[in-house]
This record gives C-alpha cells, sequence and structure tokens, in this order.
C-alpha cells in the first residue's frame, strides 16, 4: 500500500462539495482521509505534494472512449490508451465496444478489465455491446455483460438505427439499473459524408454530414427515452437543432443526458479549408453558429457532459487524402486544455463548472464512485497548472495515435499530477526529465 500523502497549498475545487478554496487533502490507503487536517493529525512518514498555484480536482471521466484493443493494436492499445488518459487527468474512462472481437461476451468484458489492472493506468470501465456483433439487429446478452462488469451499453461510434431494438432495450435495462449510450445519427442521411454540410463544403466540392442527421436521430432517442423511462445518454452532440430538442424535452423533465467534445467548441468547419484529415472529426466540426450554440449549452447544462472524443486511428490510416481517410483523432492529452481555452479564457463558465462537466457530472451519469474529492471515497485526483500555456506536439503523445486538430495550436492549463487510488501514476516533471 501506498504512504500516505498530504497534497497541501492547492485550490480545491470539488462542485460535488461545493469546495473551491485553498485547502489540504490527505489520502490514506488509497482512499480521500481527511480535509484540512493539522500538523498533529498527520501520519507518520507522510509524504506532500506541494500544488501553490494550482487546483486540486477529482480525476476526469470520460464517457466513451476508443480503445481498439484486440483486434487494431495499430491504432491503440489499453496500455497506450490508459496512459494517455492520465496525461489529459482522466483517471476514469468508459471503453466503447469499437474492437474486433467486439465486447458482447462475458469474456471480452473480462479480457479488457484485467489488461487495464496489468496496465496500470487510468481506470478503465467497459461499455458492453448494445446490439449482438454491433449489427444493430439482434439485442445483445445485457445481463450477462452486466454481470460481468459492464457498466452500460453502446454500439459507439456506430449509432442504433433499429428504433425497436432501442426501445426494447431501454426497457430492459431498466431492470439492470444501466444506462445506454447512444451516438445519434440516421445513417441514410450521413453515408459517405465528409465533414459539416454547409457553405465551406460546398465551396471545397466535399460531401457533407447535414445537421438533419444529427437532430432527427436525438428526437428518436429522447422520445423514446420518455416512453420507457429508460437510462438514456446521447452524445457527442454537435448541433443547434440537438440543443434545442434537448432542451424542450429537459423543460419537461425527462431524464435524458447529453455530452459534446471539446474539438466541437473549439474550431468551426473553416479548417477544413486546408484538406487535412487531421480535422476530420466524427461528429464533425460545424459552422460559428452550432458551436456558440454548444458552448451556451455547456454553461446553462441542457449539456451535461464534456468527453474527449478520442478515436485514435494509426499514422498510416490517417495519411490517406481526406475522402479516403477514417474519422478519427487521439483527444485525451488535449481534452481538458482544449475545453479550458473554450469556455474559461472567453468568460463563459469558471472552474468549478467545467470540473463539473469533465468530472462530476460523467461520474453520475455513469452510476460510478468517482468525480469527487468526498472523504471516504477512493483516491482519484489530478493537480492542475491553470497558468501553463502550452503547444500541441503531437510527437510527445503518450497515445499511439498522433493525429490532434490542436497541433501546433497554444492551449491554456495543463495536468501536473493524476492518482488514482492514491498512487501517483503520473508526474510531468518525472516525464519531462525521462525526455531529457
Amino acid at each position: 500500500m501506498n504512504r500516505p500523502l498530504l497534497i497541501e497549498n492547492g485550490t480545491l475545487v470539488d462542485p460535488s462539495q461545493n469546495l473551491n478554496r485553498v485547502g489540504r487533502l490527505l489520502i490514506q490507503q488509497g482512499m480521500f482521509a481527511a480535509l484540512d487536517p493539522s500538523d498533529d493529525d498527520l501520519p507518520e512518514q507522510c509524504q506532500r505534494l506541494d500544488a501553490t498555484g494550482c487546483l486540486v480536482t477529482p480525476g476526469l471521466v470520460d464517457l466513451g472512449v476508443e480503445l481498439r484493443e484486440p483486434g487494431y493494436e495499430e491504432d491503440e492499445t489499453i496500455h497506450t490508451c490508459s496512459h494517455a488518459a492520465l496525461a489529459g487527468g482522466f483517471t476514469t474512462i468508459l471503453a466503447t465496444a469499437s474492437t474486433d472481437p467486439v465486447i458482447d461476451s462475458h469474456g471480452a468484458v473480462e479480457f479488457v478489465r484485467q489488461k487495464a489492472t496489468t496496465a496500470r493506468g487510468a481506470r478503465v470501465h467497459v461499455l458492453g455491446c448494445l446490439s449482438k456483433g454491433r449489427d444493430g439487429e439482434q439485442m445483445a446478452e445485457l445481463g450477462l455483460l452486466a454481470e460481468a462488469g459492464a457498466v452500460g451499453f453502446s454500439d459507439a461510434p456506430r449509432a442504433v438505427p433499429n428504433d425497436a431494438l432501442l426501445k426494447r432495450t431501454l426497457e430492459y435495462c431498466r431492470m439492470l439499473d444501466r444506462p445506454i449510450f447512444d451516438r445519434p445519427e440516421v445513417p441514410e442521411l450521413a453515408t459517405g459524408g465528409v465533414m459539416h454540410e454547409g457553405q465551406v463544403s460546398l465551396v471545397l466540392g466535399l460531401k457533407g454530414l447535414p445537421t438533419e442527421a444529427e437532430d432527427l436521430a436525438v428526437a428518436r432517442d429522447v422520445r423514446l427515452a420518455e416512453a420507457t423511462d429508460g437510462r438514456l445518454h446521447v452524445g457527442p452532440v454537435s448541433t443547434m437543432g440537438a440543443v434545442d430538442m434537448l432542451r424542450r424535452v429537459k423543460d419537461r423533465g425527462i431524464p435524458v443526458t447529453a455530452s459534446c467534445c471539446p474539438h466541437n467548441l473549439l474550431l468551426s468547419d473553416a479548417v477544413m479549408r486546408t484538406y487535412e484529415s487531421r480535422f476530420k472529426v466524427h461528429p464533425p466540426l460545424r459552422s460559428p453558429r452550432h458551436v456558440e450554440t454548444l458552448r451556451q449549452a455547456v454553461r446553462d447544462t441542457t449539456i451535461d457532459a464534456i468527453q474527449s472524443g478520442h478515436m485514435p486511428r494509426s499514422r498510416e490510416k490517417m495519411m490517406n487524402d481526406l475522402d479516403q481517410a477514417p474519422f478519427g483523432i487521439s483527444a485525451l492529452e488535449t481534452a481538458l486544455a482544449a475545453s479550458v481555452t473554450a469556455l474559461l479564457q472567453t468568460g463563459i463558465v469558471d472552474w468549478p463548472t467545467l470540473i463539473n462537466r469533465m468530472a462530476t457530472r460523467p461520474a453520475q451519469i455513469a452510476g460510478l464512485e468517482a468525480g469527487t474529492l468526498q472523504v471516504g471515497r477512493p483516491a482519484d485526483a489530478i493537480v492542475i497548472d491553470p497558468r501553463e500555456s502550452w503547444t500541441v506536439d503531437p510527437n510527445a503523445f503518450r497515445s499511439n495515435c498522433n493525429s490532434t486538430p490542436f497541433e501546433r495550436m497554444e492551449l491554456m492549463s495543463r495536468v501536473s499530477h493524476a492518482l488514482v487510488s492514491g498512487e501517483i501514476r503520473f508526474a510531468r516533471d518525472e516525464v519531462i526529465a525521462a525526455a531529457k
């Protein structure tokens, strides 16, 4: 067991306890042991971490990450992904079933969990397949997947086009008390699309992804959630129409939750004029009006959470022409800084709100004991230097994937330490020293 650790002189930011002040945090036996303990109350041989000028927050929680292992290890592995997550401040990630074989069996869930334990990076929770083989036709063995440890179900990044299947799974999951995560899109409207359908795509001569493909899917999703009283999370979303629909159903008390990605909060489709595949994300970068709508939706809680949008693809795959390259980027290591740059630097939200959207609320949506600094909870925490400005260098990523829309961009704030169960599993100074 790790020695006791005292994090001191940092600003404790924890929305779950309305904490936003300088304080001390004692960690012992893998748990948060005390807030503001006196020196007399500290255990013997207590280590100290000076967080002067920094923020101490709950570890971030990502609601949908593509691990790619097994089957696509050239894109990413469980080890590289879980350590990339730590570097970005995510101490907990939910793994989607976009693997080969897909995660639709007890053994597949157990494989990911065991590999993640061995990797000793971020905590990895599994989202089992919603449909057998992720083919969207028959319901997967959800009960067995839940017994194996799946915390929810999703075919993401594939949408669920089968209305009857989604309705049945929402009803069934009420018994399991597990959420369903749907990537909202009507495939028939989106097939072959490369970028946001609008003026820029018209000028560039590229097939667009129309906003209607997302809007109609969100409308269907929330209506089925209302009819079944099921636990449904939609996202990531990217359109004004989706935000409008979510806002209206939430006003009626329907407990649907939603998320968006940092790149959709910071960049618009104008960057696609470069024809670079690193800007080819899904959902796509939209026009400035959609970007501003998403920002306001994060502020007013229409959008509950921010997820990274981590869809790693190998360098060789991303070297294809724009229309041939797959959708995908490395996003875990830039998500927090991009969100800070998009939302805090522009005065749209403050730090407690951002940590709520990236840690506290995602943990609640997934039903996890995370996203808090509360005494007695597992000691998953991060230390953030809010003053650090840094230029994104994808060659320094821990992820196998080095495709990022933020390459060479200057972002604000950076994680200096990440702790899982009280163990410091990431320290940026040590990484820099090792690199030298």
